[in-house]
C-alpha cells in the first residue's frame, strides 16, 4: 500500500498560494515544511503547486502520492538526540511544463497565487540568449517565470494586488536581485512592453535569501525499517536535521504575509543579509574547511568523531569562539549561540559526514571560508590566529597526500596540486626547505588573490607549525596550539 489521500485521512484541501520551482529533497524538507507548520499555526490556508524546473524529475511520482511525503527530522535537540517523523500534506499537484505547458500556465490564473519560491541549484539563475517566448517551455528558470508573470499580467490587467512576491532559494549572492535583473532583461528582449516592466517592478518584489538546513535526501539504507514503521510505502520520504535558517531580505509587508517567525521558526526578515552570509561561510563552512586537515592526520574519519575528540574538538571549538567570532560584527551573543548549534549539528548522530567529502578543492575554500577570517583577526589584534594558521599548515601538509601508510585521495585544481606536488618534491627535512615550501604556496596569489607572505607573522607560524606536523606528527603537534 502507498502513501495517497486513502491512506492519509487527515488530508485538507487548500487554495494554491504557492508556485515553487523544484521539487526536490531541500524544497520538501525546507520551504514546504514550514508551509506546512503555517497552515497548522496559523489562517494561512494554502497549498504548494510544484513546477518541475528541467525536463527529467520527479512531479509523477510525486503525483503518484496526492502530494503527499513523509518527513524525517532527525538530530541533536536541546543536547539530546531525537527522531521525529510526520506526513506533509501542502503539496497539491507537481506539473510538468514539459508535458503540460498549457497548465503550467493556467496556474498563473488563480487568483490566490501569491508566492514563488525557487530552488533551480546555482546555475539556475541564469541568462540563456538562445530562450524563446513561444517555447513551451522555454529553457532556462528564469524564462519559465518570465512568461508566467506576463500571462498573469494579461490575465489581471495589470491589477497591482496580483504581483507576486519572489523568493528564490539558489545558493547564489543576490539571488533575487539576479532574477529580477534577468527577468527584466527578458522583458526587454522579448518587446514584453514597458507597462509589463513597471509592473514587475512596482507589484512584485524579489527577496535575496539565505538557506541553511542538511537534508541527506531519502533514506535508502533505511528504508525497509521506515516502511515497516509507518505502515505503507513511501517513494518521497525526506530526511533532514532539526536546525534551519532562513534569512530573508524582503519588504515588511511580507513577514505579515508569511508569519513565521510568530510560529517559533528561525526565519530572519531582515534588511541586509550580507551578516548573516558571513556569519555561516566563517563559522560554519570556515569551520570545516579548518577541521579536515587537522583531523584527518590525526587519524579521524568524520565530523562528528573530530569534534567529540578530547584534543581535535577542544582545537576546533577555540578556533571557532576565540579567533573567527572576533571577526564578525554581529552580536557576541547571537554569534556564540549560532556557534553552538553548529557544533551541535556537526555531532549529529544520524548523519555520517566523512571528512574527505569535504576535502574537494581545500585551497580555494581556504581561501574563501578561512582566510578572510585571518585577515580581519589580524586587522583587529595585531597578531596571528595561531588555530587557524596551524590549519593552513595542516592544509600543506594534507597536500603531501599521505597519511602514515594511507594515500590521500587528493581533489584540487590541477594547477594547485602540480604545486603542492613540486613543494613536497623539494621536501629534505630540513627546517630551512619547509620554510621554502611554505613561502612558495603563501606566495601562489592565483589562490590567495595576494601574497599571504606580506602579512607580518603568517610566514613564521606556519612554517613553525609545519615542522612540528612533519617532525612530530599531527598528534603531537596540534596539542602544542
Amino acid at each position: 500500500m502507498q502513501l495517497s489521500k486513502k491512506v492519509f485521512s487527515g488530508y485538507v484541501d487548500r487554495p494554491e498560494k504557492v508556485l515553487q520551482f523544484g521539487e526536490g529533497n531541500f524544497l520538501r524538507c525546507f520551504v514546504d515544511w514550514m508551509f506546512h507548520e503555517l497552515n497548522k499555526k496559523t489562517d494561512f490556508n494554502g497549498s504548494v503547486i510544484a513546477v518541475q524546473p528541467i525536463d527529467k524529475g520527479m512531479v509523477d511520482m510525486l503525483n503518484e502520492q496526492d502530494g503527499l511525503y513523509t518527513l524525517y527530522l532527525r538530530g541533536l535537540k536541546n543536547g539530546k538526540a531525537e527522531s521525529i517523523h510526520e506526513t506533509i500534506d501542502v503539496i497539491s499537484r507537481g506539473i510538468n511544463p514539459y508535458t503540460d505547458f498549457e497548465e503550467y500556465l493556467k496556474t498563473a490564473e488563480l487568483p490566490e497565487m501569491r508566492f514563488v519560491i525557487s530552488n533551480t541549484t546555482e546555475a539556475g539563475i541564469a541568462f540563456d540568449e538562445n530562450d524563446e517566448p513561444a517555447a513551451t517551455p522555454p529553457n532556462s528558470y528564469p524564462a519559465k517565470l518570465a512568461v508566467w508573470l506576463k500571462h498573469r499580467f494579461q490575465t489581471f490587467a495589470g491589477d497591482p494586488s496580483k504581483g507576486m512576491h519572489i523568493i528564490p532559494c539558489e545558493l547564489i549572492e543576490k539571488n533575487g536581485e539576479n532574477l529580477k535583473k534577468i527577468i527584466l532583461q527578458l522583458a526587454e528582449k522579448w518587446n514584453f512592453g514597458a507597462d509589463f516592466a513597471a509592473w514587475i517592478n512596482s507589484a512584485c518584489t524579489f527577496s535575496n535569501t539565505l538557506v541553511d538546513r542538511i537534508v541527506p535526501g531519502y533514506p535508502r539504507e533505511r528504508i525497509a525499517e521506515i516502511t515497516a514503521e509507518l505502515g505503507y510505502e513511501d517513494k518521497q520520504v525526506v530526511e533532514g536535521e532539526h536546525f534551519h535558517l532562513w534569512v530573508i531580505e524582503g519588504p515588511e509587508e511580507l513577514e505579515k504575509e508569511l508569519p513565521f517567525p510568530s510560529i517559533g521558526l528561525d526565519v530572519l526578515y531582515v534588511k541586509d543579509l550580507t551578516p548573516y552570509r558571513t556569519r555561516k561561510v566563517r563559522i560554519l563552512n570556515g569551520a570545516h574547511t579548518t577541521l579536515v586537515p587537522v583531523a584527518y592526520l590525526y587519524g579521524i574519519d568524520t565530523v562528528r568523531e573530530a569534534v567529540e575528540h578530547p584534543v581535535v574538538g577542544k582545537f576546533i571549538k577555540s578556533a571557532i569562539f576565540d579567533e573567527i567570532i572576533p571577526t564578525l560584527d554581529l552580536s557576541k551573543e547571537e554569534l556564540e549561540k549560532f556557534a553552538g548549534e553548529v557544533i551541535d549539528r556537526f555531532r549529529n548522530p544520524y548523519i555520517k559526514h566523512l571528512l574527505m567529502s569535504i576535502s574537494l578543492n581545500s585551497f580555494p575554500k581556504f581561501e574563501t571560508r578561512v582566510l578572510p577570517s585571518i585577515l580581519e583577526y589580524v586587522k583587529r589584534k595585531g597578531e596571528i590566529p595561531e588555530k587557524l594558521a596551524f590549519s593552513l599548515a595542516a592544509t600543506i601538509a594534507f597536500y603531501r597526500g599521505k597519511r602514515g601508510g594511507e594515500t590521500i585521495a587528493l581533489n584540487d585544481d590541477a594547477a594547485i596540486i602540480e604545486l603542492l606536488n613540486g613543494v613536497w618534491r623539494r621536501y629534505d627535512g630540513s627546517d630551512a626547505s619547509v620554510e621554502g615550501m611554505v613561502k612558495e604556496v603563501l606566495g601562489y596569489e592565483k589562490n590567495w588573490k595576494l601574497d599571504l607572505n606580506t602579512i607580518p607573522g603568517l610566514t613564521q607560524s606556519v612554517t613553525k607549525h609545519l615542522i612540528a606536523i612533519t617532525k612530530d606528527g599531527m598528534k603531537k603537534a596540534v596539542e602544542t596550539v
